[in-house]
């Protein structure tokens, strides 16, 4: 105990040191008041001569960055965190401390425009089949998320704490994600859908829906994302009617599933409203060779 005591004094006494508190300075200036295009690498931090590294891009201390790896313009790495392999970085892209892209195994981590990755994050980590792992724009991917193998990330999602995707996983664009939720390989997670908290999603989630559960069912369309993305009340109007038609029916012993999408193609209001037509084609999609189908639901009678 006393030699615990004794190491203590040395330690809160170099926290207050002037070398420590022009260290902090210098993060402050770097991520808060933007250095502008002539960048800033921290002395600390490791650079590949041959990475090619755009202007106005803020490398903090303790960062790794590999021989392959391309940084566009204005991107920033907060400190400890660490791109691989042959790993390209779009413009505007932000990792936050701890996060991890690329690997230096075979395959190729391509991420667009204005991403954020968040505290300790995992991506592009093993592309085993040596084949693109894609992220597109304005993608928000909290802490502790991973992304696996061959996936491929639309534009414009939000990944919650502790999102795990599976490898070959596709998630569309505008897509939500609660906390702590696992996605099994080759899933296809359609636009504008909703998966909640703590759920295992087995299988495909149509464009417009949300899913929850230890093994994620249907619960419904994803009312509160559709307004907040600007649909129309009529659009979300005919995309309920077109649900309760299919996975709602009142008589479950008339038709089976595969009759009440086709009865809805066909409906003469239904069939025209394009939003209605892009669900009917992303369920129809789940059902081709080579995919997992879609989740379960319950058939609940309507009311």
């Amino acid at each position: 105990m006393n030699s615990l005591l004794k190491l203590r004094k040395p330690l809160s006494t170099s926290l207050n040191t002037p070398s420590l508190h022009r260290f902090f300075s210098t993060l402050n200036y770097v991520f808060e008041e933007n250095k502008g295009a002539t960048g800033f690498i921290h002395p600390t931090a490791v650079v590949h001569p041959n990475a090619m590294i755009g202007e106005g891009v803020a490398v903090g201390p303790f960062c790794t960055i590999g021989s392959s790896a391309k940084l566009g313009n204005g991107c920033q790495l907060h400190p400890s965190s660490h791109i691989f392999g042959n790993t390209e970085l779009g413009n505007h892209c932000v990792l936050m401390t701890g996060a991890v892209v690329g690997d230096d195994l075979p395959g190729h981590t391509v991420i667009g425009c204005n991403n954020i990755i968040g505290h300790h994050a995992v991506i592009g980590i093993k592309c085993q089949d040596m084949k693109y792992k894609v992220i597109g724009d304005n993608n928000l991917i909290m802490g502790s998320c991973h992304v696996a193998h061959d996936c491929k990330i639309g534009n414009n999602n939000i990944f919650a704490n502790n999102t795990l995707l599976a490898g070959h996983v596709i998630v569309e664009d505008y897509v939500h994600t609660a906390g702590a939720i696992v996605v099994h390989q080759f899933c296809h997670i359609g636009s504008f859908s909703f998966v909640g908290g703590g759920s295992v999603v087995s299988q495909d989630v149509p464009k417009y829906m949300m899913v929850s559960g230890e093994r994620a069912e249907l619960r419904g369309l994803n009312l509160e994302g559709l307004r907040r993305r600007g649909f129309q009340a009529a659009e979300i109007k005919s995309l309920r009617t077109a649900y309760r038609k299919i996975f709602m029916p009142s008589d479950t012993n008339s038709m089976g599933f595969d009759e009440r999408l086709s009865e809805v193609e066909h409906d003469e209001d239904l069939g025209s409203v394009s939003v209605v037509c892009s669900m009917l084609e992303s369920v129809r999609d789940s059902f081709t060779e080579y995919r997992r189908g879609i989740c379960k639901f319950r058939q609940w009678r309507s009311s």
